[in-house]
């Protein structure tokens, strides 16, 4: 997202644990979700888990995986456990670090689904029923339309209001649920708060380059695992002889010119891919290939780049998930202390509303990130 907050007004110190005013500036509050379903493919990579990496050098930073929003389409009960120790070590192998970040599961924070009824009772249903996510879902669900399919962009509010965030990086797709919560926090201070900002107002962050990547085989739609294309779909954990046999057979367009125009979304999708690999603009890429054979010579740089990319993370990733306890260790401490956060804005949601006892005081401080 281009926009940053212009105040980032704190709620937490940085100082080692010790407490502050919640007027006192500190750093930037990043929060995100990201669901354990599904194995993580190049546009989860490039979208959002670099961001996450990103973001612990920008700020506070907390990350949580949404494994109560998972409930809202048929699962296993065991292959969702799995699945998220599957991305624990997926995200920790790419990079996050929990000396330097929150990392926990949503479902070890009850907070989450208290503040999403109260929130509830101040969103209208009306927008939930026109929301992409509902009318898309709904349709797919045709014997059972399940009311969390409705109430999920809530839900995902309270995920991030409760920690008073200041920024969220999602994906474009996601920018309609952060118009939500953004009105949700606004009609609740204005009808609760008086004065104060209760809850903090979040901005998105959107990724400039790599925001859509597309599937290779159908490059007018985005990449995913449930709507895409298996051989369109390289996966973060792909063997390279397999990421380099799906770039070799993506679909291009006509025309010579290795450069991006929305006549030519294959080729521009592969330039999107090699800059982000590569750490350089697009119109890097276009420079560099421009003494191209033709397209074969992109697909061939395409996927080296790609490879050299994810391949730390396929090679760290066997380590970290064959040690279940160590990965429950993590979540479990990052929820002990995201509680702590997510407890002090639900003491003063409380209070404001009139809900529970009366409290001496609201609270002031909360805990700090970083540890």
């Amino acid at each position: 997202m281009p926009a940053e907050p212009t105040s980032a007004q704190a709620e937490t110190s940085a100082n080692g644990g010790s407490s502050q005013p919640a007027s006192a500036p500190a750093a930037l509050r990043i929060f995100s979700g990201i669901q354990p379903t599904g194995d993580k493919h190049l546009g989860n990579y490039i979208g959002a888990i670099r961001q996450y990496v990103a973001g612990q050098d920008r700020g506070d930073a907390l990350y949580c995986i949404v494994d109560l929003h998972a409930l809202t389409v048929a699962h296993d009960p065991d292959v969702l456990r799995r699945s998220v120790y599957d991305l624990t070590a997926l995200l920790v192998a790419a990079g996050l670090d929990a000396a330097r970040c929150l990392l926990f599961r949503q479902s070890d924070v009850p907070e989450h689904t208290e503040l999403s009824w109260m929130l509830c009772c101040l969103t209208e249903v009306g927008r939930l029923q026109r929301m992409h996510q509902f009318r898309d879902k709904s349709v797919a669900q045709r014997e059972l339309v399940n009311a969390g399919v409705l109430f999920y962009p809530v839900l995902q509010a309270a995920d991030v209001l409760a920690y008073r965030a200041h920024e969220v990086p999602v994906g474009e797709d996601q920018r309609e649920h952060l118009e939500l919560m953004r009105d949700v926090a606004r009609r609740f201070n204005s009808r609760f708060g008086g004065s104060r900002e209760v809850l903090v107002v979040p901005e998105h962050r959107i990724p400039e380059v790599g925001a859509r990547i597309m599937d290779l085989q159908e490059p007018t739609r985005k990449m995913s695992t449930t709507g895409g294309t298996e051989e369109g779909t390289v996966y973060v954990l792909d063997e390279p002889a397999v990421i380099e046999r799906k770039i070799r057979r993506a679909v291009t367009d006509s025309g010579a010119g290795i450069v991006r125009g929305p006549d030519k979304p294959g080729v521009s999708n592969l330039i999107e891919i090699m800059a982000v690999a590569r750490g350089c603009a697009p119109a890097d890429v276009e420079t560099q290939m421009a003494s191209a054979r033709g397209y074969g010579d992109l697909k061939a740089a395409v996927a080296q780049a790609t490879v050299e990319m994810l391949a730390p993370i396929r090679d760290r990733y066997a380590e970290l998930r064959a040690d279940e306890r160590a990965l429950e260790a993590i979540l479990g401490a990052g929820a002990q202390r995201a509680r702590g956060i997510a407890a002090a804005t639900l003491a003063d949601v409380r209070q404001c509303i009139g809900v529970g006892a009366v409290s001496g005081a609201s609270s002031a401080t909360i805990d700090t990130v970083s540890a």
